[in-house]
């Protein structure tokens, strides 16, 4: 019969309680072996009989093999029940000390009192660049363009020769206003020999002061037609010139939409290019109204706004700032009903010609805030869209206070514009942890910066 059989009946006959004593079959000693198990499990009697059952029949080798077999059950069991007590012994001493901690251990946050200070404003805004002049370049007269002196983006002088459009029917138009002026100088000197004769034909009574007269008339009508000549001459002449197409500034040459063989004419839209005279850039931006309100009543007239405006910095596309410092020069008068903004105008040295006509940037006006309170973003939190903090009364006790704040443009603190006064203690670290009426500890930021950094040294072993 196997092993797993008789256990199985053991067990069975166990349950049901059909055992007699053990006295005559056990030795005492045999009892005392299985003493633990009955006092773990309660069932000292299932065990006893048990082992009554176990050892009945058996010869003395097997009753020995039982006996270790179940003195190594009790070490099991001794180990399972001493790792048992001990966890839940951890486990109490643990629960009860935390429990003692909280009791008696307040914990410690950072605070710092709040005191009025000036504070370094800057104000950024997105502007677009102009050269100080700006100058379309169209021609004067129709024809071809027959040749392209300067490529565009290249830097030119007054004067200088930017295209070049047939010339030749304009050449031929002052060869022909030429002639016209020969002609009408010879039309006027036979008037003028014709009317010295009637002069003197008339102071003999020969003609009649009619004919005199008539021969005055085409003497005049002669000079007026060799004026008339020399004008067209003129414009013949400038014609000319205009096929010669200069730059009227210094400058740089922006794009040009018309090549070599291009057809243009004074009526089209497109002008040849455009020259910018970039020694000087204009910087325009716009300013809202309440703003520009804001600083009228500090200043009562916009003249006075413009001579007491600090000077002004510049931030280019690329994020870089401007070597030259600018100047605010003009403010308009009249608000723009579409945007409700103000335009304004700064002006910036540009030697290097690194600003160009229609680049961006962001023109970056310093200003300054006096008595304010300044608390820093992460002192604060956000329920709400409402922004509070918490303030320690004189208890050391915190209270969640609603404020009303601004954002500094360098990314870590608030200005405080109300909920606040001067003399307020307020935690700055930690905040997320707190609940209102909480009782603190509370230590100067230096403080907890040191706990901290000792904190996190390592251990030297």
């Amino acid at each position: 019969m196997s092993d797993t059989y008789t256990r199985s009946v053991i067990l069975f006959s166990l349950k049901m309680g059909h055992f007699t004593s053990l006295k005559r079959y056990l030795n005492i000693s045999y009892i005392s072996q299985i003493q633990f198990l009955s006092n773990i499990l309660n069932t000292r009697k299932y065990l006893k009989e048990l082992a009554r059952i176990m050892y009945k029949g058996k010869s003395a080798k097997n009753k020995f093999i039982i006996i270790r077999n179940m003195k190594i059950e009790k070490l099991k069991m001794t180990r399972m029940h001493n790792l048992f007590i001990i966890a839940l012994s951890a486990m109490c001493v643990a629960c009860g000390g935390k429990n003692q901690g909280r009791q008696q251990t307040v914990p410690e946050f950072a605070v710092i009192t709040l005191q009025p200070e000036t504070v370094k404003l800057t104000s950024a805004y997105p502007a677009t660049f102009k050269g100080r002049q700006d100058v379309e370049i169209r021609p004067n007269v129709s024809g071809f363009i027959t040749k392209l002196c300067v490529d565009e983006g290249s830097s030119v002088q007054k004067g200088q020769t930017l295209f070049v459009i047939d010339p030749v029917q304009y050449e031929e138009a002052v060869n022909v206003a030429k002639a016209a002026v020969e002609v009408a100088k010879a039309n006027v000197a036979t008037a003028e020999l014709t009317a010295k004769n009637k002069r003197q034909l008339e102071q003999k009574n020969i003609i009649s002061k009619f004919d005199l007269q008539t021969a005055e008339n085409a003497l005049a009508s002669s000079e007026a037609a060799l004026a008339q000549a020399k004008a067209q001459l003129t414009n013949a002449e400038k014609n000319l010139s205009y096929t010669q197409v200069t730059s009227p500034v210094n400058g740089v040459m922006g794009k040009v939409p018309f090549r070599v063989g291009s057809l243009v004419s004074p009526s089209m839209t497109t002008p040849l290019t455009t020259v910018s005279d970039i020694s000087e850039m204009y910087a325009y931006f716009s300013m809202t109204e309440k703003q520009l309100l804001d600083l009228i009543r500090q200043d009562s007239t916009s003249s006075k706004i413009l001579e007491k405006m600090p000077p002004v910095s510049l931030t280019t596309a690329d994020g870089r700032p401007y070597s030259q410092q600018g100047k605010i020069e003009t403010i308009s008068e009249v608000i723009d009903q579409t945007t409700g903004s103000v335009s304004v105008r700064a002006t910036f040295s540009n030697p290097q010609r690194l600003l160009r006509s229609g680049g961006t940037g962001s023109v970056i006006i310093p200003s300054q805030l006096q008595n304010v309170l300044v608390v820093p973003q992460k002192a604060t939190y956000e329920l709400q869209d409402k922004r509070f903090v918490f303030v320690v009364d004189a208890d050391s006790k915190v209270k969640n206070t609603e404020v009303e704040v601004f954002k500094l443009d360098d990314g870590k603190n608030f200005v405080v514009t109300s909920g606040l006064n001067p003399g307020d203690r307020i935690v700055i670290e930690g905040v997320g942890t707190l609940r209102d009426g909480t009782q603190i500890q509370p230590i100067t930021p230096e403080a907890a910066a040191a706990k901290i950094k000792a904190a996190t040294q390592p251990v030297n072993k």
